[in-house]
């Protein structure tokens, strides 16, 4: 039996550019993009929520002294790109997509309205969100919850790179640090895991979401995450 009918896949922007750390790779889209059409073809409705750092990363031009919120809506402009690469890798392989931005861009996608993009799950068109928010000091991490809390999806599935889960410590620095096969969102915060920011972890804690965190590289990793298989951790409130 299936575990879960909607999902909210978490993409990081770090994750479209492979090994080239920078940019866009359309090799790695390409992947991604077969993957997420596999789960499509299970019958899962999918909204994917997509980072920027791939291309700008708001905080890293604050530091430099930019204006913060400036650096942000840079970074919301980033996302954007993101989801316009996802989106026609997934057309050229006959998935029917929407791109919903949370800035007004009417000549490249539609506005975010929570309904609508309900409405496309419900026709079987896998919904990106770009612009984050729409607001800046908050992180795509936080607008996966956000998302995910709007169209009541039944998990977050967060795909990272270079990371298979959750650990009491940084693995690559200390080599005795354990993996949580399940952890709660109050342990999270309580022992300043940096899994996602306060504001994601307490908004998926607050509306009950579960969060399934696993690496994006080994290929089928998103398919097992998506189907309910036993990767990375999971992060709930039981």
């Amino acid at each position: 039996m299936r575990k879960y009918q909607r999902v909210v896949l978490k993409l990081s922007g770090e994750s479209l550019a492979g090994d080239q750390n920078f940019g866009i790779n359309p090799f790695v889209v390409e992947d991604i993009s077969k993957e997420v059409k596999r789960v499509h073809d299970e019958g899962l409705e999918v909204a994917i929520v997509v980072g920027g750092g791939n291309i700008w990363r708001g905080l890293a031009g604050s530091a430099q002294g930019m204006d913060r919120a400036s650096a942000d809506y840079m970074g919301m402009l980033a996302t954007v790109m993101n989801a316009l690469a996802l989106q026609d890798s997934l057309e050229k392989l006959g998935v029917a997509t929407r791109v919903q931005t949370a800035i007004e861009m009417r000549q490249v996608a539609e506005l975010y309205i929570r309904r609508k993009a309900i409405r496309h799950l419900e026709k079987n068109r896998i919904v990106i969100f770009g612009a984050g928010t729409g607001n800046p000091y908050f992180s795509t991490d936080t607008t996966a919850a956000l998302r995910a809390a709007e169209i009541e999806a039944d998990v977050i599935l967060m795909a990272k790179k270079g990371t298979d889960g959750i650990y009491d410590a940084d693995p690559n620095r200390n080599p005795r640090a354990r993996k949580f096969a399940r952890i709660q969102y109050i342990d999270i915060l309580n022992r300043g895991l940096q899994v996602m920011d306060s504001t994601a972890t307490s908004l998926c804690m607050d509306n009950k979401i579960p969060l399934v965190v696993f690496n994006i590289d080994p290929y089928e990793n998103i398919y097992r995450a998506a189907l309910g298989e036993d990767i990375g951790t999971t992060v709930s409130n039981e």
